[in-house]
């Protein structure tokens, strides 16, 4: 399957599910809670760049396919929006021979009741930074992975607090920040 280009991208908005919502890093004119049916919310892609290193990957979020997602959708301002789409794909795709993700444009239902198409990175199931951990496999990972970005621990109680501050419960997000809690 080919790869999407940036220069291809025909959406004006851009959705994020992780570090996006609170760390976005391009400009946007508006900022706004959506849904995305047919994915959800995963920690599936091994991070040996901005989590962690190649001798102690971190693990990021990723989209997996079923169910819902809810996280922010941005819509990019007109005069920036080629380079804040570039710019997005030079963080989420930094080098194409090892990318973890593929880019999508998909449908998103914006809390204000309308739907737009987004620009979204989905999960690289043949990837070599794709993975499916246990949850203790997870945890055990973030407590001991740092990256260029800082420390794995502080992606997820990001995300959990960025949610949480927009009013979104992410039940995952939420085992998963109890559960480090507790062995910390």
């Amino acid at each position: 399957m080919r790869l999407l280009k940036p220069a291809e991208v025909g959406a004006d908005w851009v959705f994020g599910y992780g570090s996006l919502i609170w760390d976005p890093e391009f400009d946007y004119a508006r900022a706004e809670l959506g849904r995305l049916h047919g994915y959800h919310r995963a920690f599936c892609v091994r991070s040996t760049l901005y989590r962690g290193t190649p001798e102690n990957p971190g693990i990021v979020l990723g989209l997996e396919r079923g169910g819902s997602c809810t996280g922010m959708a941005f819509q990019l301002t007109a005069p920036q929006r080629s380079r804040s789409i570039e710019r997005v794909f030079e963080r989420e795709i930094p080098l194409e021979a090892a990318r973890v993700y593929l880019p999508r444009v998909v449908r998103v239902h914006l809390r204000s009741g309308i739907s737009v198409q987004a620009l979204t990175f989905v999960a690289d199931h043949v990837a070599s930074a794709y993975v499916r951990l246990s949850d203790g496999e997870i945890l055990a990972r973030m407590q001991r992975s740092h990256g260029a970005r800082g420390p794995n621990v502080d992606y997820l109680f990001n995300t959990l607090r960025a949610l949480e501050a927009h009013g979104v419960h992410d039940r995952m997000l939420t085992r998963l920040a109890r559960m480090l809690a507790r062995v910390s």
